[in-house]
């Protein structure tokens, strides 16, 4: 049991406004593995003060970006060194098999930390250019307090994704955690403190949906960062557009995969297991309609089939387990309604369907497949975020990038061919923020995010540290 009883604000732990509790559950026994204090307003009020005058006051952002750098790599160096911690808290608090956790949960934000370190050391910081009527200056400025609100899928993925980038920007951050992993962001807020930020600069307060409304709508905070729900980020963008409020959203998915009639099916199915069921499937990027050809369509089938129904599902601890369990007993029965609403539209139901047999206690659902899918459906049309499948034949390339785009969302997308061009071909004709040809992988230097619903704004690479940043043109004589 790991308890904690106080917030990381200020660069010291509080004591919470109230006596209110967050109880975290395992996913996969169903018991109390932890508790820690349920963030208040008045919590996010005394985080956000100390943020703001760590900001207007405070050393942080008039530091040089090489010293903010040198901070940053710091906190990279000591989190490098609990990689393992990080992945054993995660897969516990969420269910992610620890094989994942060890692969992407942990090392990757390790990644995203040194990434941004160096690219703050040779980032264009203020330059000169010729005007009119003689030179601009144009600056980059940090755009103030931010509030990173995470999800808790991949709680330290979408905190680094967010809190290097302002961090090397000048910006201070007050971080919200989702109530059901909020464990992993007490190890952060220990190297944090090691790291010696300045107090203020860095403050967490896991929290729920009300304290979380109450940090967007806050007046001292200058931009919110969001991961989540697409209908909470709907939410948090009319109240950033009402206060002219700056903010990023990254959002839902409901991304295609598109087989070529001349794809390796062997080696593309070994693949999918991957980009369409990671971490359990709750993944926004997760590759969960897969588009084949009408003249493989019965191979291509019976190959994803086999390749769900052989995954081994069970314990999130056991390195040998492929697929755990779901986050909470709510997303269970979110998946198994999906599965019922698949069955009543007419979709054939290839394997799974079910919940795990032999799991008497955790939240698990069978991997499954369905087949026969009309891309109208909602098991088409609807983020299920689990491990549901849905195969939908195509007549002809036209189509399938028809199929496509015929969606709200726009985040991720493979095509899968043995002809690397032809593939490069319609990855230019999807529109989807990230994509891949036979294979896909989020890239630290290259910018993360979506089309239509699946959000606004970018994340990682330049164009990440880019928005967390004003613009200033400063004009003289010449």
């Amino acid at each position: 049991m790991r308890i904690h009883d106080r917030f990381y604000i200020d660069g010291q732990w509080v004591e919470p406004a109230s006596t209110a509790t967050i109880e975290v559950v395992s996913p996969h026994t169903e018991e109390i593995i932890g508790r820690v204090p349920d963030g208040t307003p008045a919590n996010m009020d005394r985080a956000v003060a100390a943020a703001r005058d760590a900001f207007d006051n405070g050393l942080w952002p008039r530091m040089t970006p090489a010293d903010r750098c040198d901070a940053v790599g710091k906190l990279a160096e000591l989190y490098a060194a609990r990689l393992g911690d990080f992945a054993e808290l995660i897969t516990q608090e969420m269910g992610s098999p620890i094989t994942f956790s060890q692969l992407a949960q942990a090392p990757q934000p390790q990644m995203m930390l040194s990434y941004f370190a160096e690219l703050g050391k040779t980032f264009t910081w203020e330059d000169e250019r010729p005007g009119l009527f003689g030179p601009v200056i144009v600056r980059r400025e940090p755009v103030g307090v931010v509030a990173a609100i995470v999800p808790w899928n991949v709680p330290q993925f979408t905190t680094m994704t967010k809190l290097p980038a302002a961090l090397v920007a000048g910006c201070t951050v007050v971080l919200k955690p989702a109530p059901e992993t909020p464990l992993d962001s007490y190890l952060l807020a220990e190297l944090i403190d090691q790291a010696g930020l300045p107090p203020g600069v860095v403050n967490i307060v896991p929290a729920g949906r009300r304290t979380g409304e109450h940090l967007v709508c806050h007046e001292g905070v200058d931009k919110v960062a969001f991961t989540g729900s697409t209908a909470a980020g709907r939410r948090i963008g009319s109240i950033c557009g009402q206060q002219l409020k700056r903010c990023n959203l990254e959002l839902g998915g409901k991304s295609a995969a598109i087989i070529l009639d001349d794809a390796d099916l062997t080696a593309t199915v070994g693949w999918l297991e991957m980009a369409s069921l990671m971490n359990n499937g709750q993944a926004c990027v997760a590759q969960t309609r897969i588009l084949a050809p009408r003249s493989r369509y019965d191979e291509t089938v019976d190959a994803v089939a086999a390749m769900v129904s052989g995954l081994a599902v069970g314990d999130p601890a056991d390195p040998a387990t492929q697929v755990g369990p779901l986050v909470a007993r709510r997303q269970q029965d979110r998946v198994e309604d999906y599965i019922s609403v698949g069955q009543d539209e007419g979709a054939k139901l290839v394997t799974g369907g079910s919940r795990a047999s032999g799991r008497e206690r955790g939240w698990y659902v069978a991997p499954t497949v369905f087949a026969d899918v009309d891309p109208g459906m909602r098991i088409a049309q609807e983020e299920i975020f689990g491990p549901v499948l849905s195969v939908i034949p195509y007549e002809d390339e036209e189509q399938a990038v028809q199929i496509a785009n015929d969606s709200d969302y726009g985040l991720a997308g493979t095509v899968w061919t043995a002809d690397a061009e032809r593939g490069m071909q319609i990855a230019r004709q999807v529109r989807t923020g990230t994509y891949g040809v036979n294979m896909y992988m989020i890239e630290t230097c290259a910018p993360f995010g979506g089309y239509k619903a699946s959000g606004i704004g970018r994340e990682l690479g330049p164009e990440g540290l880019s928005s967390y940043l004003e613009y200033k043109s400063i004009a003289r004589p010449a």
